[in-house]
């Protein structure tokens, strides 16, 4: 397993996190005993960040990852975040504060290595869960008073929402990490954005963040699973994906990444997933990849996608083709 620095934090991070979500769902809905397993194989593996947050299954991917954690007695680095409903955001420091203590209790810890804001991020009035961006500036002050408390050891933000909001954000000093998607389907986040590309452009948030000394975790690098080129989902998985910045349904993102199969067929990759796996992990800048698990196999491919590392340089100038004909 690689590790790669948290921006300026001094954390080492597996290059492959362990994702606790919703989408993959091992931990929100699966047996307990296939969720200890899992997170044992996974640090039998090298994997040391496991990524959580009080969203995921209204609080069960925390209080099953602190249990398991517990049982194993396993030295690694937790991640989770909190996230703001419309009443929070009038009275956002004490939501801030009040959300994080409950995700500590959840968890059974009294600390967290890096605590994240996750809500979107937004440039007009707050709708549909979007903060402003000028809300970060008293999340950021909740989010240090926890630290100085000693309840996290380092704190971040969530970089999806509009475009100039998620650049505003980093604009402001304190965070340490933030957290946005990376992956075949939409490579803008490090990567200039093709003429006529159909999706939303991050205009290079992670070149940028890494230039800043801030850690970047790269998610949704498998597109919610769109780039397994497969619409099947697995039985503890997210029956149905809202995808984030890519085509407007799930089925519309597996056509489209079925145009990757290149990569497959001419031997570059065992699996388009695979593929996709070690695309995110060639990226510069990028601290660990989150990788949403349903099952003990999922894990194991995606350990074994990033014991192969990126993909062939050479493959790269093909992928821009394929990028410029998205819109059609």
């Amino acid at each position: 397993m690689e590790y790669r620095t948290l921006g300026s934090t001094g954390l080492k991070l597996s290059a492959l996190g362990f994702g606790c979500g919703a989408v993959g769902g091992l931990l929100v809905r699966g047996e307990y005993p296939a969720m200890r397993r899992a997170v044992e194989r996974a640090v039998e593996l090298g994997i040391n960040y496991f990524d959580t947050a009080s969203m995921y299954g209204s609080g069960q991917s925390e209080a099953n990852l602190g249990a398991v954690l517990r049982e194993l007695g396993a030295p690694v680095l937790v991640g989770t975040k909190v996230f703001l409903d419309p009443p929070d955001l009038e009275r956002i420091e004490e939501a801030v504060m009040a959300h994080a203590e409950a995700a500590l209790r959840r968890l059974g810890r009294d600390c967290v290595d890096v605590l994240y804001f996750h809500n979107f991020l937004g440039t007009q009035q707050r709708q549909g869960g979007k903060a402003n961006a000028a809300d970060l500036e008293p999340v950021l002050r909740a989010l240090q008073r926890l630290q100085e408390q000693g309840k996290t050891r380092y704190v971040g933000f969530n970089g999806l929402g509009d475009t100039e909001a998620v650049h505003q954000g980093l604009g402001l000093e304190g965070f340490h990490a933030f957290q946005t998607c990376y992956n075949l389907l939409n490579p803008t986040g490090g990567r200039a954005a093709p003429a006529e590309f159909p999706f939303q452009d991050y205009q290079q948030v992670i070149t940028r963040a890494a230039g800043q000394g801030k850690g970047v975790v790269a998610i949704r690098v498998l597109a919610g699973g769109a780039l397994s080129g497969s619409q099947e989902r697995h039985p503890v998985a997210t029956a149905q994906v809202g995808p984030i910045s890519t085509s407007p349904d799930y089925a519309a993102d597996v056509a489209r990444a079925r145009r990757f199969s290149f990569l497959v067929e001419e031997g570059h990759a065992g699996s388009l997933a695979e593929a996709a796996v070690r695309f995110a992990l060639g990226k510069e800048g990028i601290s660990s990849v989150l990788v949403g698990i349903s099952s003990l196999e999922q894990l194991e491919a995606a350990a074994q996608a990033q014991a192969k590392g990126p993909l062939p340089a050479a493959v790269l100038g093909r992928l821009e083709e394929v990028w410029k004909g998205l819109e059609t």
